[in-house]
């Protein structure tokens, strides 16, 4: 069922190339998606309002760890993209392992590019900005739900008070 929407690059490439031809928008979006959480659910169904189908790449463990340190990610890669391929909101899932997706921005060609509130144009990696300019992509930026991270999650878990009060 929602292993039929975890693709290889080229095979989101294809689906992107045929969403264009019949002149629909691919959103595309990123990130760790370690512990998914309401947060992650309502930045997705945004992304997905912002477009016809909704594109998530899911960055590899070894990419996670240089991101986010030795503890992370909780959850394999594996298990996250088919988390993420269960959601309604979500229609494809690619993993991707370099440090950054621009290679995979560049390959796939969305249409709208997604990110969280935690970013602005100026923030964006520069090799990813510049895939997005090559791709003509329009990049949107959707906020975040105060409070509510994969972060504020572990923290909670291990017993910070501070964090449960905020929650």
């Amino acid at each position: 069922m929602s292993a039929g929407k975890i693709l290889e690059v080229a095979g989101l490439a294809v689906q992107s190339d045929l969403l264009r031809a019949q002149g629909r928008r691919l959103v595309f979006t990123n990130g760790c998606f370690d512990l998914l959480h309401v947060g992650h659910v309502r930045y997705l169904q945004a992304a997905r309002r912002c477009g016809d189908a909704l594109a998530v790449a899911v960055n590899g463990d070894e990419s996670v760890r240089a991101l986010k340190g030795p503890t992370r990610p909780i959850n394999c890669e594996v298990d996250r993209a088919e988390v993420l391929a269960g959601l309604e909101c979500v229609d494809f899932v690619v993993l991707f392992h370099t440090p950054r997706v621009d290679s995979v921005i560049r390959e796939v060609r969305p249409a709208v590019y997604v990110k969280g509130g935690d970013y602005t144009l100026d923030t964006l990696d520069p090799a990813e900005r510049a895939a997005l300019e090559a791709v003509g992509a329009r990049v949107n930026i959707v906020g975040l739900v105060p409070g509510k991270s994969t972060t504020a999650v572990v923290q909670k878990m291990a017993g910070n008070s501070d964090v449960e009060a905020a929650n």
